[in-house]
Formats: structure tokens, C-alpha cells, sequence
């Protein structure tokens, strides 16, 4: 497994804007470990399950199911850590903790910053 530290999760107050979409040396690092084609392959999963489960979070009802986005979130708070895509990360941690008890519009809220993190993370990637 790889040795990334994990970001702290910005206190609500604190702009999630502040972490980096991404770690600049974790691909290196997941390249070390297991090669450039398999880090490739495993990142492109990654960026389809992570494009699904963020559908996921918008498609499903809220309430019945915050059990199951607690998991999901603590999934992709994961995956994110892997690849050093520390911004989502944060965020699915936020979201793993407060699923609970967050309000829906909060709940709206945080997926927004989600796809947000998503989005540039992706682009981070593209440009190299």
C-alpha cells in the first residue's frame, strides 16, 4: 500500500479550495509500486467508478440511504487518497463523517464541491 499522508479534513469554516485537486508525486509513487501500465489501467478504473459513484450520490435518495453514502464516500475517500487526489478526498471524508447528520441542502452542497474536485483533479490529469 502506498505511504501518502492523508489530508485533514478543512473544518467546515475552511475553503476546500485550500487542498490541492492533486498530489503531484503520488502517480510516481503507485508507478514504483506496481508499473506504469497497471497504475494507468487502475487509474482509469478509478476515473469511471468515481464518475459512477458520484451519479450515485445525486441519483439516490438522501435520507433512507445515508448508511450506504457513508460507505460509499468512505470508498471513494479512499481510492482518492491512492492517487493523491487530495481535494476529493477531503470532501468524501467530510461526507463519510457528517452523512448522518448533514441536511440535504448541505449534503447538495458538498456533492457540488465534489464534482468541483472531480472535475479539476481529471483536468490535473489530462494536462499532465
Amino acid at each position: 500500500m502506498l505511504d501518502l499522508p492523508m489530508a485533514a479534513a478543512p473544518s467546515p469554516k475552511t475553503s476546500f479550495d485550500a487542498e490541492p485537486a492533486r498530489e503531484p508525486d503520488a502517480f510516481d509513487a503507485l508507478v514504483r509500486e506496481i508499473g506504469h501500465d497497471g497504475a494507468c489501467e487502475v487509474r482509469a478504473v478509478f476515473w469511471a467508478e468515481t464518475g459512477a459513484r458520484l451519479r450515485m450520490f445525486r441519483d439516490i435518495a438522501f435520507a433512507p440511504h445515508r448508511a450506504r453514502i457513508e460507505r460509499e464516500a468512505h470508498s471513494l475517500k479512499s481510492a482518492a487518497q491512492t492517487f493523491g487526489y487530495r481535494r476529493l478526498s477531503a470532501l468524501a471524508l467530510r461526507l463519510e463523517r457528517e452523512a448522518a447528520t448533514l441536511a440535504e441542502t448541505e449534503y447538495g452542497e458538498l456533492l457540488q464541491q465534489m464534482d468541483a474536485a472531480y472535475a479539476a483533479a481529471l483536468k490535473q490529469d489530462l494536462e499532465g
